[in-house]
């Protein structure tokens, strides 16, 4: 079987972006189709593109109280999400959202204030446990009724900085560990996610519901969590800002897991700026998970110390010399992005390395599946859900067939569940193949051409939705960081089609610092975040 990028939906770099265009958007931009949907409500939001620091502004002016933002994006939600355009980001809200807006107002009142995120509403993926009201499923309705006992530790982290959890999002269930037909952003408890510039195309995922949440205005900030690829596809075809951090700097205990090599959380805002607050809210070292304490001494409480408007300059930046593909619109817009680079201070380095990440791709699934057996098993054995294994699930999907598996089915979960423990040596060897080996093909690349990040476009354009035959991806750039376990950010990039194209930065290991400083730099002289129109469809 050929490896697929099973959280976002993805293909690898040979598939040729003529193919994408012909199959899943249309190669042709005469075709666009200017007509949206009427609703005042899409292009009136009082909020709209508000940040963390506009909020607190407008907070600490009174203003707006927590509750009265905490009314205002329910009310958003109920107007965009569940009725007029049926986005489906938000698979479930929290009904003790405007209670605690009211603890946050009062103690704002009392001069206390938790900290940056002090009275901001945010929604977190669907596969967080918090330890309240609402469910954690991970998107299935084999775990209906999962109410967590204990928040997880990002949740925890979140409460202590006073932020409103105001409701979970959808995802691609599973986190897209369940077919090799999914479509991404669907899910048997959710229903499909729908991006908000062609509501007809695709949202991708796993984070599907956080990265348009954030993108529509639904919330301030959000939650993802990626395995490889489910922050930063999702950021980056919603016209978003995606961090995928080193592994070990957030916390994964509470999260339904795919692969401790590989889990993260991480942000999804529309600026950096608000993602880097973000970080070094959910950042630090959890005895739950052993690998957080290797960030020790190397994550930061305040990684908004490192935006500069000037961190290009004397930057070392690789792009890979071979095309990533043959669509003109795209080509031109990696183009436009490296003369931008070039124009704020950096040196362009052509590299070579995508080809040896790429022949690892195998050996990183088989990494996943054996991981995903043993860490789900392990979360199901504790957890508050009517199934308690892998095998569990599987048989309840077998059950409710129609209901559960209506499109694809879950050849994923089944041959993970065929995998036998972590200390069989098949495990062994492809671990050491994917996860040390592509640190070792990266390490290399970064040392011999001194380089300070890797740089290319994150995901081609969104394809159509199809949830009979699946998704089509063209050229993908999530796997190197993802297999290594090292830092990639994404940022809007401009657009194709209409559609938005993110634009990728990626380090070693806790590179965060001067990647945030990177992708501000090229942000802030690029501005190519655009809203949302919420258009009908692409033809």
């Amino acid at each position: 079987m050929k490896r697929r990028d099973f959280l976002t939906g993805t293909t690898l770099a040979t598939v040729g972006l003529t193919t994408l265009f012909i199959e899943g958007c249309n190669n042709s931009q005469k075709n666009i189709e200017e007509e949206t949907l009427d609703s005042d409500a899409t292009l009136a939001f009082e909020l709209d593109e508000e940040t963390i620091s506009s909020l607190q502004e407008k907070l600490a002016s009174g203003k707006y109280s927590s509750q009265q933002l905490v009314e205002l994006y329910l009310k958003r939600i109920n107007d965009i999400d569940k009725n007029s355009f049926k986005l489906n980001a938000i698979i479930e809200t929290n009904p003790d959202a405007l209670d605690i807006a009211k603890e946050m107002d009062i103690e704002r009142s009392q001069g206390k204030t938790r900290g940056a995120l002090h009275g901001i509403p945010v929604v977190i993926k669907d596969n967080i446990d918090t330890a309240d009201k609402m469910q954690t499923t991970a998107g299935s309705l084999a775990m209906v009724g999962n109410i967590a006992s204990t928040d997880a530790f990002v949740v925890k982290k979140l409460r202590e900085a006073g932020a409103i959890i105001i409701g979970k999002t959808n995802l691609s269930e599973w986190a897209n560990f369940r077919s090799t037909q999914s479509s991404s952003g669907w899910s048997s408890r959710g229903g499909q996610t729908k991006n908000p510039y062609f509501l007809d195309h695709n949202p991708c995922g796993s984070s599907a519901g956080s990265g348009v949440a954030v993108s529509a205005n639904l919330c301030v900030i959000a939650v993802g969590t990626e395995t490889d690829g489910s922050i930063v596809c999702p950021a980056s075809v919603n016209g978003a800002v995606g961090i995928k951090p080193t592994v070990g700097l957030i916390s994964r205990s509470g999260i339904i897991p795919i692969s401790k090599t590989q889990d993260t959380a991480g942000p999804m805002t529309r600026t950096v700026e608000d993602a880097a607050i973000l970080l070094g809210i959910l950042s630090g070292i959890d005895d739950k998970d052993w690998i957080t304490n290797e960030s020790k001494g190397k994550s930061f409480h305040n990684y908004t110390q490192f935006l500069d408007l000037n961190a290009l300059k004397g930057k070392r930046i690789g792009i890979e010399k071979k095309p990533q593909g043959t669509n003109q619109f795209l080509n031109a817009l990696l183009k436009n992005a490296v003369n931008l680079l070039k124009q704020k201070g950096a040196t362009i380095i052509e590299i070579d390395y995508m080809d040896q990440i790429n022949a690892l791709g195998d050996a990183e699934y088989e990494v996943l599946q054996y991981e995903f057996k043993d860490g789900l098993n392990h979360y199901l054995s504790t957890a508050n859900a009517k199934v308690k294994s892998l095998k569990e699930v599987i048989d309840f999907n077998l059950a409710n067939e129609d209901k559960a598996m209506p499109f694809f089915k879950q050849e994923i979960l089944e041959t993970s569940n065929l995998k036998s423990g972590l200390n069989d040596k098949k495990y062994t060897e492809a671990l050491i193949k994917s996860h040390t080996g592509s640190k070792k093909i990266l390490d290399a690349v970064f040392l011999e051409n001194k380089l300070d990040a890797i740089c290319g476009i994150t995901m081609g354009p969104a394809c159509s939705i199809d949830m009979i035959y699946g998704d089509r991806w063209g050229y993908s750039l999530t796997m190197p960081a993802a297999a290594s376990g090292y830092p990639h950010i994404t940022v809007p990039g401009g657009k194709v089609y209409d559609l938005p194209v993110g634009l990728s930065f990626f380090g070693t290991s806790y590179s965060e610092p001067k990647l945030i400083g990177i992708a501000y730099a090229y942000e802030q002289a690029s501005k190519n975040r655009v809203k949302p129109e919420f258009k009908k469809s692409f033809l």
